[in-house]
């Protein structure tokens, strides 16, 4: 076993004397401050229960240990890995120390070189010179294929041999084993997948063959990977704003710049949003003699925990998405800014470290609260009131599409829906084919696989579904199409008699739900516009689609429910105050069982059904809001009578007599245990030709 293992494992039995015969131990043990990148970490809370530097140095000398290499390869090695990621760690007193006597703790690599030559023993001679510019170089050959750093930046490993100190096979044969343990201890899936690109590299340094500059959109390409593997179209995005401006002179003065944490700060961000970024930069009268810019400020405030599980904090994100939309690009080069008391773009730089900036966005001390409220109140009633009070502070829209902290499971739920929306593909004509609110993109998919002839047309006003279903759409190589957009303006968005189909498949009672028209939610008149709206785009012999909720009739029939679960009543009594739809009454006839309007144990029970989990948003809507009879007058009162209602049909969605069973049982008025009424519309409407 390698000494620095042995040492670690004496500290993690308790052994606290060690930490005198290990400067580099004490140092990575003693941190009062985490300094990690989050890229590594599945939750923030391993953050305040371990020391993720030390499980990484452990890590890599795990592997080292492993490997067959000869005495001075290993010793080398060690020694660099030992000290490599000291610079994260220290006392803060001792951080303040270090800063004040010019170490950049903020890159990492050159200030564990720093510290290695004061506090490594390491003396004056040509060994210790090879592993003090080892340390110094630590990464780098990672971070240039990450776009992080340009090539030149290895130079320094060239120079090991023209100036003598190693032979090109001798650096060779240190370097390959060195990144195959730094690259390893963070994946070992990601080292051998990028194994011929490391040794590439290598070869470039050991030969010299080194470029001082490097072409801009190759290097935002390997900053993008991370998104780009995650569907997003990285050509054809880059291709649009091209258009708008020049990408590879505008951002030619990266070339001159390390970066540090750029993956993890804004790999959620498009890549309009990303340039952005840098292009304020840039054009920051800070930027003169500066080498490196650090966005480990802004990773560090974009992720929480939701369940335990680290999380892109999108509330930050959305916040921040509209105050980068307010930017033109005149207005970055212009040096130019925004108003905006709760937000601004930071570009700072530190006292001792004058060659570094750090970039982040600051929010207002009101701002940060109401996101926490917003994070506390995710399981809680409260949530959408907290949303719509962030909505207004910074001035966003106003209906509840991004369900923020549960949007990938949501949209995963209604990928599960395909069998029983695959029925409305029977009743498509033509050839261009609109579904509104396409969720995690099913119908898109049914329709693509099943009706090759069509071309379907996704469009939602959440930002969330279109960056999800881009992404989708590269990654499964779909042909469909998608398009931010609101569903009572579709003429703002297509022609006008272009559309061949319209789909609402379980969108409407969220319009309904969710959109104040006119002042106020749960208004028949938002279903009205969406209707308007899409009758104005249907071409002659069009059709307007609708798979909803559905109301019973006769209105005035009660139900009685029995609850085999102890807490049911309890379950009522809270949905009755929290639902926002309308008033919910109900008669209490014993500890388990109630008496109320069929309509409103319906409405009840499909949040019932859904369970805790879903409770927080779906005490929002209102799943059934016309009957039958109701509907199909609405739509010609709405149309006018040229409008055809072809088909008019309700069913029991499968699932929920299932569910029900095993937690109620429900009755009529006199006791006899009675079917579930019918929950769900298929309504088909065509315009005359």
């Amino acid at each position: 076993m390698l000494k620095s293992l042995a040492a670690i494992t004496s500290y993690h039995e308790g052994d606290l004397s060690i930490l005198r015969q290990e400067p580099w131990l004490q140092m990575i043990t003693s941190a009062e401050e985490v300094i990690v990148n989050i890229e590594r970490i599945d939750s923030i809370k391993e953050l305040s229960i371990g020391n993720p530097v030390l499980d990484y140095v452990e890590k890599t000398l795990v592997i080292l240990d492993e490997l067959a290499l000869s005495f001075w390869v290993k010793e080398i090695l060690e020694k660099v890995l030992i000290w490599s990621e000291v610079a994260k760690g220290g006392t803060l007193k001792e951080r303040i120390a270090w800063q004040k006597e010019g170490v950049n703790l903020f890159v990492h690599n050159v200030g564990s070189a720093e510290l290695f030559s004061r506090y490594g023993n390491a003396g004056v001679s040509e060994r210790m010179n090879v592993i003090q510019t080892l340390i110094a170089t630590h990464g780098l050959v990672g971070q240039y294929l990450r776009g992080e750093v340009i090539f030149a930046e290895n130079r320094p490993l060239t120079e090991l041999v023209t100036q003598g100190l190693l032979s090109a096979q001798e650096l060779t044969d240190v370097l390959i084993p060195l990144n195959e343990c730094i690259i390893g201890a963070v994946s070992p899936e990601l080292s051998l997948s990028i194994q011929s690109e490391i040794e590439h590299s290598i070869q470039q340094i050991v030969h010299g063959h080194i470029s001082d500059t490097s072409a801009v959109k190759d290097r935002i390409r390997k900053l993008r990977t991370a998104t780009i593997k995650r569907g997003e179209s990285f050509e054809i995005e880059l291709n649009k704003l091209d258009q708008s401006i020049q990408v590879e002179l505008d951002l030619a003065p990266m070339e001159h710049y390390t970066l540090w944490y750029v993956e993890a700060a804004l790999q959620d961000f498009t890549l309009e949003e990303f340039i952005k970024v840098f292009m304020l930069v840039l054009h920051s009268e800070k930027i003169q003699n500066i080498r490196h810019i650090s966005f480990e400020p802004l990773m560090n405030t974009m992720y929480y925990d939701y369940k335990g599980v680290k999380k892109m904090n999108v509330y930050k994100k959305r916040i921040i998405e509209k105050y980068l939309q307010e930017f033109s690009w005149e207005m970055i080069r212009s040096g130019a800014t925004i108003n905006n008391q709760h937000l601004k773009h930071s570009i700072l730089g530190k006292r001792d470290l004058p060659d570094t900036l750090f970039f982040s966005f600051e929010f207002s001390a009101a701002a940060e609260k109401l996101i926490e409220f917003c994070i506390e109140a995710e399981k809680s009633p409260l949530y959408e009131k907290a949303v719509l009070l962030l909505f207004d502070l910074f001035d966003l829209r106003r209906d509840a599409y991004d369900r923020f902290n549960n949007e990938e499971e949501y949209l995963a739920d209604m990928n599960q829906t395909a069998d029983y929306k695959k029925v409305m593909l029977q009743h498509i004509v033509g050839q261009q084919v609109l579904d509104i609110g396409p969720g995690g993109g099913v119908m898109l998919d049914l329709i693509e696989q099943e009706l090759p002839h069509v071309k379907p047309i996704g469009i939602d006003i959440s930002s969330n579904v279109i960056e999800a279903l881009e992404r989708k759409k590269q990654l499964e190589g779909h042909t469909w199409e998608v398009m931010k957009g609101d569903a009572l303006a579709l003429q703002e968005y297509v022609e006008k008699g272009t559309i061949d189909t319209v789909i609402f498949s379980s969108i409407l009672h969220e319009l309904y739900s969710y959109i104040p028209y006119n002042g106020r939610k749960f208004n028949h008149d938002t279903v009205a516009a969406a209707l308007t709206s899409a009758y104005a785009v249907l071409s002659p012999g069009g059709r307007i689609i609708i798979r909803d909720g559905i109301m019973t009739e006769p209105f005035d029939q009660k139900r009685r429910i029995v609850f085999y679960e102890p807490d049911g009543v309890d379950w009522l009594r809270r949905y009755a105050k929290d639902f926002a739809g309308r008033e919910i009454e109900f008669e209490v006839l014993s500890d388990n069982e109630v008496i109320m309007l069929v309509n409103d144990a319906m409405e009840f029970l499909y949040t019932y059904t859904w369970g805790e989990e879903a409770y927080v948003h779906e005490v929002q809507e209102q799943f059934g809001y016309f009957t039958p009879s109701q509907f199909t007058a609405f739509i010609v009162e709405t149309l006018g009578e040229e409008a055809q209602v072809l088909i008019s049909q309700h069913i029991l969605q499968a699932g929920y007599t299932e569910e029900l069973s095993k937690r109620i049982k429900i009755m009529d008025e006199q006791g006899n245990e009675v079917d579930l009424p019918d929950s769900t519309c298929l309504l088909v409407i065509a315009k005359p030709e």
